[in-house]
């Protein structure tokens, strides 16, 4: 599942889209794709995992799942599940969940708890983790209404940077670790977007997908943990582990 940074370097590729005005839809979508014919793109935003493409009047929401892929000006053999024909090139979409927001995005999101906006507020992060006290810290850091845009990736290296084993609970962290945990998730976002950007994002893992801690040389731990049951990469000699 593409991560937040991943989401908002498609807002990026897609920003020349805006102002464009849609003069073709197709796709196997079951929603009323065909609204968006002849409309305009008035803005392209991101929340999290989210794609968000504005129009006057309704936002067309994009959610990549697993293995959602888009594609500008090509196409490929896979079912096509949306594509926006503009004047000058179209976008191509492929695997996708979408679906219509008749809400103004502000009533729908809390943009300060995306870990790339310039809304982003780690004092709202603190007092959400302080309403979970016994939520295993690998879950906290996936929770979107928290940490929007943070996936498995980001979860485990900044755990791993801050030396915190993924089975800590939040009620007992030390309000320094704590602190450092919210800055860090934001900090490995920064630098995921950058490192993706520059294509070089795996060279930097430093746990994910690794068998052999780079600090001690310890094994490192293979487990799915918490309630999302997602892949943790751990180690247990300098992880500390708060239970």
């Amino acid at each position: 599942m593409p991560e937040g940074p991943s989401i908002f370097l498609v807002r990026e590729s897609l920003t020349p889209f805006i102002g464009k005005k849609i003069t073709a839809v197709h796709g196997n979508s079951r929603i009323e794709i065909k609204r968006m014919k002849n409309q305009t793109i008035r803005d392209i935003r991101t929340w999290g995992k989210h794609l968000l493409l504005c129009f006057d009047h309704f936002t067309l929401r994009i959610h990549f799942l697993m293995f959602g892929t888009y594609l500008i000006n090509e196409r490929k053999s896979t079912p096509l599940r949306l594509s926006l024909v503009l004047k000058k090139g179209e976008i191509n979409f492929y695997t996708v969940s979408l679906r219509i927001l008749e809400e103004p995005l502000e009533e729908l999101y809390d943009f300060s708890a995306d870990v790339l906006s310039a809304s982003w507020s780690p004092r709202k992060a603190a007092a959400k983790l302080k309403s979970i006290p016994d939520a295993y810290v690998c879950d906290a850091l996936l929770d979107q209404k928290i940490f929007s845009g943070v996936g498995n990736i980001i979860k485990n290296e900044v755990l791993f940077r801050i030396r915190l084993h993924p089975q800590s609970r939040v009620g007992k962290l030390p309000r320094p670790l704590k602190s450092k945990l919210i800055k860090e998730a934001r900090d490995y976002s920064l630098d995921f977007l950058k490192w993706k950007r520059d294509f070089v994002l795996k060279k930097h893992w430093l746990v994910y997908n690794k068998k052999i801690c780079p600090r001690d040389g310890s094994p490192v731990q293979r487990v799915h943990l918490g309630v999302t049951k997602r892949r943790s990469f751990f180690c247990e000699t300098c992880q500390i582990l708060y239970c």
